[in-house]
């Protein structure tokens, strides 16, 4: 990613393989609003070998930098965020997961994308080979194929909510200017499913960040609801199955990209939540 002026205009140009990702943050610039704040996508195009996007540069500084009280003082907004993506009009699409830049998403039920996290990478999966890999890493498979199961068993007792879902709030993607969000970037893992999955983002990888460790976004997350007044049936199990996924999809991401320490964490992260009572 690059930054630079064009015109007294603040603009950033960034680079990839492929243009899918650039192609559903142009999506997403729709749904901007004065408490979703996303960054206009002005140009997509080829040179270099690769795919490039031209947008404006927002302001601010990552979510992940802040301080217990920076945090705080933000996640009044940071909801407020959330509100907006989970009443974001769906109109005119179909399907659950991951959603492709022409709106639509593969999976026919919010519980069948959940499961699909242990087949096998298809064709155009970005992390092939990540199932030999967990099996050779020094964590195994059997840890994972133990909350696989656990989140079969959820999955059975889930409503089939269908909202909209950033699902990668962290990782720099979320810029801060204040006690204000200023941009919500990086809309390539978007999702149609639980609203509840961003607030799971939130708590499983709280601990990769022990800054916050005094912080309880889950129950942060209840006030709010209950302050804007959305009932939220079956909270208990619907968080849960989101936070199993999470730490699956984590254990498979590492797993491809040979961390085995990662593998190693995210397993025991994941492990928790199925003990949990």
């Amino acid at each position: 990613m690059y930054a630079f002026e064009f015109q007294d205009r603040a603009l950033v140009v960034r680079l990839s393989l492929t243009d899918e990702d650039f192609a559903k943050d142009r999506v997403a610039s729709g749904f901007a609003t004065r408490d979703l704040p996303v960054p206009r996508l002005l140009e997509l195009g080829q040179a270099l070998d690769r795919y490039f996007a031209i947008s404006e540069r927002a302001p601010g500084r990552p979510l992940d930098e802040l301080s217990a009280a920076e945090m705080r003082a933000v996640l009044p907004s940071l909801l407020g965020a959330l509100d907006v993506i989970r009443e974001t009009d769906l109109t005119g699409t179909a399907g659950w997961g991951r959603w492709s830049r022409s709106g639509d998403a593969p999976s026919a039920s919010w519980s069948s994308f959940l499961l699909d996290v242990a087949n096998g990478p298809g064709p155009t999966s970005r992390i092939q080979g990540w199932r030999e890999r967990l099996d050779a890493s020094p964590t195994g498979s059997g840890p994972f194929d133990r909350a696989f199961n656990h989140l079969r068993e959820l999955c059975a007792l889930l409503p089939e909510v269908r909202c909209l879902v950033h699902a990668d709030l962290l990782n720099r993607n979320v810029l801060v200017s204040g006690s204000a969000v200023s941009a919500v970037l990086d809309w390539g893992n978007a999702m149609y499913g639980d609203f509840l999955y961003d607030v799971a983002w939130l708590h499983f990888w709280s601990p990769w960040f022990p800054q916050w460790a005094g912080i309880d976004f889950v129950a942060t997350a209840r006030r709010h609801f209950a302050a804007v007044g959305v009932d939220v049936p079956d909270f208990e199990v619907r968080l849960r199955a989101c936070l199993v996924h999470i730490g699956l999809d984590g254990q498979a991401y590492s797993a491809f990209k040979g961390r085995g320490d990662e593998v190693e964490a995210t397993s025991r992260r994941t492990v928790g939540f199925i003990e949990a009572p």
